[in-house]
């Protein structure tokens, strides 16, 4: 059972970390916060932003010779490998601490215990699993991103009082400002939001976050696989709030190649795909650094991402609002909410459950 002083400590290194949300992907969000040795918290820091100084560094920096003989408690394992940055553990060991504290392992390769193992030949005192599961939730998307080279996928619906997330053809707002606020700060933490042609034909949406401030240019994905969408949607209009990148199908987009090829003039990104595949998608998104994938709607989509098993955590919003008819919420949703143990919280009138799927891929 780990110590409950490094469990406190583990657990404000963990909320450290949340300085960098939505600021530093590819790379995870890392806190690290050193200790003395009568218990004394000397330093904190936060990895703020891709190629700048990791948190270790940064707490290490403002420890300055205090670091010597303390402990450091570190959300995720410190690197041993140069890349935009140096090996962490050469920091470590240079200044002195004679104690390290992880919550969790890095998966990355270039990393998977090598930091832990060169600290320990070192001669310093290397715990790990201490705050792990909560390590685990914070590092999610990172961890899903190197392990299975795709995004971490949000889906996240929100359904009237008696069940429908809308009406054919028809504008429909169901959450209230509360929910709305929380929707828009998650819209600024995730690298990129997606949606189906459907729900740009309906909503016309310009899928940006409104009243959350946000640090990097949000990229916004639409499955158009037979190319509906016109090319008077206001999310063109909206390109620098971000990329604007439409998936549509190779066939189509040879078919009408002089109507992409404007939309390529006008700084929108086409991605031809040979055939519906959701996991290619994914992975090129990957490639270009994107970590997580909110995806917003419709229930097609979402019914598309959960049949090959590529959601890794529900959002399901309950709301007030009575419809009377319409379009149902993807029944997926509902399956899997029954055999989940949901988080519950009210936004205001409105109701969150949330719950992540674990899989092994």
């Amino acid at each position: 059972m780990s110590d409950p002083r490094d469990v406190a400590l583990m657990d404000r290194a963990l909320f450290v970390a949340e300085r960098g949300r939505g600021r530093t992907s590819p790379n995870p969000i890392v806190g690290a916060v050193v200790v003395s040795t009568d218990g004394t918290v000397i330093a904190q820091g936060a990895h703020l932003v891709a190629g700048g100084p990791h948190a270790e560094v940064v707490a290490l920096d403002l420890a300055g010779e205090r670091a010597r003989g303390a402990t450091l408690y570190c959300t995720l394992e410190p690197c041993s490998h140069t890349g935009r940055t140096g090996p962490c553990v050469d920091r470590i060991m240079a200044a002195g601490i004679s104690r390290v504290i992880v919550a969790v392992e890095d998966p990355n390769p270039l990393v998977s215990g090598r930091g832990l193992e060169k600290l320990r030949s070192a001669g310093l005192d290397v715990v790990t699993g201490v705050g792990r599961e909560a390590a685990l939730h914070q590092h999610a998307p990172f961890f899903r991103w190197v392990t299975s080279r795709r995004p971490f996928v949000i889906a996240k619906t929100a359904t009237s009082a008696d069940g429908f997330v809308g009406r054919p053809g028809e504008q429909v707002l169901l959450t209230e400002a509360e929910a709305n606020r929380h929707f828009h700060r998650q819209r600024a933490e995730v690298d990129a939001i997606a949606v189906g042609s459907g729900t740009v034909l309906t909503d016309d949406p310009e899928l940006t976050p409104r009243g959350a401030y946000r640090y990097r240019p949000l990229t916004r994905v639409v499955f158009d696989w037979s190319g509906r969408v016109p090319e008077t949607a206001r999310l063109f209009s909206t390109l620098p709030a971000g990329p604007v990148i439409i998936v549509v199908l190779a066939m189509t987009a040879e078919a009408r190649r002089a109507e992409f090829d404007g939309l390529r003039s006008r700084g929108i990104e086409i991605l031809p795909v040979p055939e519906r595949s959701l996991k290619a998608v994914l992975e090129a998104l990957a490639a270009r650094g994107i970590v997580s994938l909110l995806v917003e709607g419709g229930p097609a989509l979402q019914s598309a991402f959960a049949a090959d098993g590529l959601v890794d955590r529900w959002q399901w919003v309950r709301t007030t609002a009575l419809l009377g008819h319409g379009i149902r919420v993807a029944p997926e949703v509902l399956a899997a909410a029954a055999i989940a143990r949901p988080q519950e919280r009210p936004l205001g009138r409105d109701t969150l459950l949330e719950w992540d799927v674990h899989r092994i891929d």
